[in-house]
């Protein structure tokens, strides 16, 4: 039978392993084989890696993937917009697969809260076959009930993993805040998440985007993807000096929107004293559990805010953000986020780069 490689990531806070597992023989119906193009390297994928989530071990991480269609299980032919797909295509696919039966699934459609949703390199452990559930891998396989999305041929595949989960986590959390027209939007983080808000929030409209962070070559990056300004937290290093920033760069008034992209607690301290009275703030970068933070919730009632929480993605925002990554290939250029890559021998450096915020993106191409 034949195998393939992969990093396993069999204990916190140590190096992954490499490898190999044998590749399954025969797939269930609505089953993919895919073989590995390049997959992107995610700050979840660091907190998995240092113990921030209490998931199973072994596995194999990695849960943004581009690969090419090896062999598909029978009565698959179309995915999930529609086209018709064959060996031979570059597809992508969302991380997790919902019930599609349950309470949140089907009468709050909040499927993204299915508590019998499992996320490919987090959710599954490797050491159980069919064993390929993760992207740092040779071959990845695809469960029944994946969406899968035929990637258009001119669309590069540095694009999508540059975009990689960042983009649908953005366009998840920019849609809950309705970003009008001429508004001005606050950005707190400069990582993926935080350029993909940018991306989207200018998308939408938004008159000025702010983005606070660091460092300097994210800074340089957000510049290319259309900040208006960026504040460096290396130099305005006090909270209070940067919500005065905010506001002096707000007609003093505040931002109507202010989107939370650091994943630091701290930030959901500071971000709510950027908004103006009335406006919408959001926490969406706390994946993660970091930690508790002292908060007065008066900010909140005194200042009328709004307050969002976003979590994860849904198909259809993969289907978005595919549209929106064609349709903006120079404005965005998300191509240009893959600054490092690595094969899978080298997964603990990928990780090690990432953690260290030395690259816009790190991937691994097998």
């Amino acid at each position: 039978m034949p195998s393939a490689k992969a990093a396993i990531l069999d204990e916190f806070n140590a190096p992954l392993r490499s490898c190999e597992y044998p590749l399954p023989d025969k797939l269930d119906p609505g089953a993919f084989l895919v073989k590995t193009e390049m997959a992107g390297i995610c700050g979840t994928d660091v907190h998995l890696w240092k113990g921030g989530l209490p998931i199973q071990l072994p596995v194999i991480l990695g849960h943004e993937t581009v690969g090419r269609i090896e062999s598909v299980g029978e009565g698959v032919t179309k995915d999930w917009n529609g086209n018709r797909i064959k060996p031979g295509d570059r597809i992508t696919w969302n991380s997790a697969i919902s019930c599609g039966e349950c309470y949140y699934c089907k009468e709050v459609k909040q499927p993204t809260r299915c508590p019998e949703r499992r996320a490919y390199g987090i959710g599954y452990q490797s050491n159980q076959s069919p064993h390929f559930l993760g992207g740092y891998a040779e071959y990845h396989f695809l469960r029944p009930g994946s969406t899968v999305f035929k990637l258009p041929e001119a669309l590069p595949t540095e694009a999508v993993i540059g975009a990689g989960c960042a983009l649908i986590t953005a366009i998840h959390g920019v849609e809950r805040t309705g970003i009008q027209k001429d508004d001005q939007v606050v950005v707190q983080g400069a990582g993926p998440v935080g350029i993909a808000a940018l991306a989207v929030a200018k998308n939408a409209g938004a008159s000025k985007v702010i983005l606070l962070g660091a460092p300097r070559h994210r800074l340089d990056m957000a510049k290319r993807f259309g900040a208006d300004v960026v504040l460096d937290l290396e130099e305005i290093d006090k909270p209070e000096a940067r919500i005065e920033a905010v506001k002096d760069l707000t007609g003093s008034y505040g931002a109507d929107v202010v989107l939370e992209c650091a994943g630091r607690p701290q930030a959901v301290v500071e971000g709510p004293e950027m908004c103006r009275d009335g406006g919408k703030y959001l926490v969406l970068g706390h994946y993660c559990d970091a930690g508790p933070v002292m908060f007065n919730p008066h900010v909140i009632t005194r200042k009328q805010l709004q307050l969002f929480g976003s979590w994860s993605s849904e198909p259809r925002h993969l289907a978005e953000a595919i549209q929106f990554l064609e349709a903006n290939p120079d404005r965005f250029p998300f191509a240009d986020m893959v600054t490092h890559r690595f094969k899978i021998d080298a997964a603990n450096e990928a990780l090690q780069t990432t953690a260290e915020w030395r690259s816009a993106k790190s991937v691994i191409v097998p």
